[in-house]
């Protein structure tokens, strides 16, 4: 492809050589640049991608996209741009056709809610006939391939590519998470999302190498929606107006408020022996019933928001009701049957914030325990140890302390850590190094009524120890369990 035709969309100055250059691959990653690459200098956290343009140009790269000027040999063009991520955004797309412009893509963005909604939005919309694409923390899925994801928003590149392989494959929608970083960091640049969803937001991912405020935090998720058509925003936050501050979409709202255009309403929780979920009224833009075999407010909020979502796609109200009842996310809130007399679910909650939510929900259903499994990771802060085992402290009846990923870290020190925490409370404890056995313990002292909860690895099937991944599936660990081996 010339060249001209990849920087049609982006402002340049060409520093050297000449925009008919014949592209034949485009590339970040300077392993793998070869004869007639176009390589992407990317001024990253850890590295600065100018630093590998010797190497790359030895491969045979002929064009260079530069933030910083520098020197090369005469045969190599060299496109000097402001910001060689948001120009990667938008060279990719032309590379691949603008593939999104033949998809209607969804983005969500929030703090908690992603992952679960957009399952819950590709089972409605496929449920009603149409052929989904999805991008999340867990995987991408294009047709029947599941391709297991490194990044909740992959790089530009990557997303273009994935993009493209749906509309061959026959998509006709695109549901996508989109996170803080992915914004802060253009891999969504020059998408043109039908719909923008903003589910919550709470303090996280504040720190070096993410966001260095709350405020800078909100400021990236607000990106959103100056690009896309419609936003569906949950009217009950208090951050709802610094989302929008800003914004170039028209605005619909979901949640609890009187005031939202989508509300929920007559919330029942509902219980048995192995299973727990939640009915309420769906009212405002629509009005019915519906069931969700997954517990609390949150899958209300999720719920309700794939809900706002599909409604634009014509669903039929039977459809809905009927792909809600059976969505079902790894990892997230995921209940195991394990005995036809306390309930065992896996979860991701692995911070002091979204394990608060979920025991918090869990105590709404009165069990007569509330027993909770978790570790935490190694070479992670302390902090959020201390904060962990505070809060299983506080809100479970038995909190089993075990190995999560202790990667470089001795897992008993990491136990103790979390020890300190839960010693602040009143809370009993048993701790069990082993996971397997930890789980093997929970599932024997199981009593009529229980709850329990697998904490912190959700959808994960390894467990990493001093730089290696083992294979570690809890789905696997209880199955081996309830057959004694």
């Amino acid at each position: 492809m010339k060249l001209e035709k990849l920087l049609e969309r982006i402002t340049y100055q060409c520093l050297q050589g000449s925009t008919e250059t014949e592209v034949k691959d485009i590339t970040n990653d300077s392993r793998k640049a070869q004869e007639g690459s176009l390589f992407f200098c990317i001024k990253g956290a850890v590295t600065d991608g100018h630093k590998y343009v010797p190497d790359v140009v030895a491969r045979g790269a002929k064009v260079l996209i530069v933030q910083d000027t520098v020197e090369v040999p005469e045969d190599v063009t060299v496109i000097q741009v402001e910001d060689s991520r948001y120009a990667m955004a938008l060279i990719s797309a032309a590379w691949y056709g603008y593939p999104a412009e033949q998809l209607k893509v969804i983005g969500i963005t929030g703090t908690k809610g992603k992952t679960t909604t957009t399952y819950m939005v590709k089972s409605i919309l496929e449920s009603a006939g149409y052929k989904v694409g999805l991008i999340g923390t867990i995987e991408v899925i294009i047709g029947n391939e599941r391709i297991h994801a490194e990044n909740t928003t992959p790089e530009s590149i990557k997303i273009q590519e994935y993009f493209q392989r749906m509309v061959e494959e026959g998509c006709q929608i695109v549901v996508m998470e989109v996170a803080s970083q992915g914004l802060m960091l253009h891999r969504t640049a020059g998408i043109p999302f039908e719909i923008g969803i903003f589910t919550n937001i709470e303090p996280d991912h504040i720190g070096p190498a993410e966001h260095d405020s709350f405020e800078h935090y909100l400021a990236c998720k607000s990106l959103l929606f100056r690009q896309c058509r419609i936003g569906i925003m949950n009217a009950d936050d208090e951050h709802l107006e610094q989302i929008l501050e800003g914004h170039t979409c028209e605005v619909e709202t979901f949640g609890f408020s009187e005031g939202a255009d989508l509300r929920a309403e007559n919330t029942q929780l509902v219980s048995r022996p192995g299973y727990l979920g939640i009915a309420y009224t769906v009212s405002g833009k629509m009005n019915f019933d519906v069931e969700i075999d997954i517990p609390g407010k949150f899958s209300v909020y999720n719920s309700l928001t794939a809900i706002a979502i599909c409604r634009h796609f014509n669903v039929a109200v039977e459809d809905i009701k009927k792909a809600l009842k059976c969505a079902q996310v790894k990892g997230r809130v995921e209940m195991v049957k394990v005995s036809d007399e306390f309930t065992l679910m896996i979860d991701y909650a692995h911070n002091a914030m979204a394990l608060e939510s979920l025991l918090t929900t869990l105590k709404e259903y009165h069990p007569h325990r509330l027993v909770c499994m978790f570790g935490c990771g190694g070479n992670r802060s302390k902090l959020r140890r201390y904060e962990m085992g505070e809060v299983s402290g506080r809100l479970a009846d038995l909190t089993v302390i075990t190995s999560d990923n202790p990667r470089f870290e001795k897992p008993e020190d990491i136990i103790a850590d979390i020890v300190t925490g839960i010693e602040k409370t009143d809370g009993k404890y048993v701790t069990i190094t082993n996971r397997k056995e930890a789980i093997a313990y929970t599932i024997h002292h199981g009593e009529p009524g229980d709850i329990v909860v697998l904490a912190g690895k959700g959808h994960e099937d390894y467990q990493e120890i001093e730089g290696k991944k083992y294979p570690m599936d809890e789905r696997v660990l209880i199955q081996e369990i309830l057959e004694g081996r």
